[in-house]
């Protein structure tokens, strides 16, 4: 709300003019999260420990997590929270966008705090039923789609698949846009849209499984996509970069500056060993994030890349799953992969920190499309 408050002083007081900048209002943004969650984080531990919200350990699971058991759950409020009253403070709401993506947050934590509680307070395993879960996942993308027909950024592109590394038409239905080559998919993008933002959701939320995993892969991933809508926000520079140019782009890039400040805040307190743990509250809601972004500027595929150690985690479940049911045995000790790799006799560390490297070395790769061919 500083924007809309204090920009008009500028007039005045030119040092102002700093508010409208997206890059000033991004960095106030992440910082502003971060301090946050390090001023308050251990005072929401405590009320979430006397509160009793305590994580259930998997009975199958690797005998080591036995330890977490009674460790607080439901972190996800205080990640949330910080990236809410950052946006708050340092967003322009002018941006049809950033309230899409405001108020969607709101609704996939609002689920994920309903998951958390009855797992927690009312002692049931399965949470939210999976399909009134699927439900309202599908209602919140479905949301955001409707918001981006009513009001498209870029109406030209907005049914298109941006195709990273590729600079020539793949078939003869692509067709050039202006901020270079997609796939233009006309009324099937609604549904491949709406399946991007739940897969993504369900994709952290099963990548949540050890101390620091799926935060810092969601930090990585969130870090790349700010890059992505502040390129894409400029007209110019999406020209010269030939990616498709989405105004409200830029704005999303302080949305995505809080969640990295709040993500790596949120480190502090859940870095191995974890004093407490983000819960579907924070998963359901960092994933739905994610993929809200990339279709909102037209990532999709690009988040496909960076947010590749969230589609192994869930291609493994799938795998797992699928096999299981056709011949009855497993392809993997346990999914998702993170705990076969920990089965296989690597530390929890281990694991978290090679999959972060993972992480980065994917964000590297996507970021690495831009002015290819």
């Amino acid at each position: 709300m500083f924007y809309h408050f204090i920009l008009p002083l500028q007039e005045y007081l030119s040092f102002l003019r700093l508010f409208q900048y997206i890059s000033f209002r991004s960095a106030y943004a992440a910082l502003t999260a971060l301090v946050i969650v390090l001023i308050f984080g251990a005072v929401v531990i405590a009320w979430l420990r006397r509160l009793r919200f305590k994580e259930e350990i998997r009975s199958d699971g690797p005998q080591s997590h036995k330890a977490k058991a009674g460790t607080p759950t439901m972190g996800g409020v205080i990640i949330l929270g910080a990236v809410l009253i950052s946006i708050f403070l340092w967003g322009n709401f002018n941006s049809e966008y950033l309230i899409l993506l405001t108020v969607a947050t709101l609704v996939l934590g609002s689920l994920g705090f309903a998951d958390d509680y009855i797992k927690s307070i009312r002692k049931r395993k399965g949470g939210v039923p999976g399909k009134l879960k699927l439900v309202v996942q599908l209602a919140t993308a479905g949301g955001v789609v409707a918001g981006m027909l009513v009001f498209p950024a870029n109406p030209e592109a907005l049914t298109q698949i941006y195709v990273p590394f590729v600079n020539e038409p793949l078939v003869t239905l692509s067709r050039v846009a202006i901020g270079g080559i997609a796939l233009d998919m006309t009324w099937a993008w609604v549904i491949f849209a709406m399946i991007v933002v739940v897969g993504s959701s369900n994709a952290v939320n099963l990548t949540d499984g050890l101390d620091g995993l799926a935060v810092g892969t969601v930090l990585f991933v969130a870090a790349s996509l700010a890059v992505m809508c502040y390129l894409s926000g400029h007209v110019k520079i999406a020209s010269y970069l030939k990616i498709p140019y989405i105004p409200d782009g830029a704005e999303l890039t302080v949305f995505l500056s809080a969640l990295c400040g709040a993500s790596l805040g949120f480190l502090w307190f859940n870095s191995n060993p974890a004093t407490v743990f983000m819960g579907d509250t924070g998963s359901l809601a960092l994933g739905g994030v994610i993929g809200i972004v990339a279709i909102m500027i037209k990532k999709e595929i690009f988040l496909f890349i960076v947010g590749g150690v969230f589609v192994v985690e869930a291609m493994s479940v799938i795998i797992q799953v699928l096999s299981f049911k056709l011949t009855g045995k497993r392809v993997f000790k346990m999914a998702p992969i993170h705990h076969h790799f920990e089965l296989s006799g690597w530390t929890e560390q281990k694991v978290v920190v090679r999959f972060w490297i993972l992480g980065i070395i994917l964000a590297i790769l996507g970021l690495s499309s831009l002015k290819i061919l």
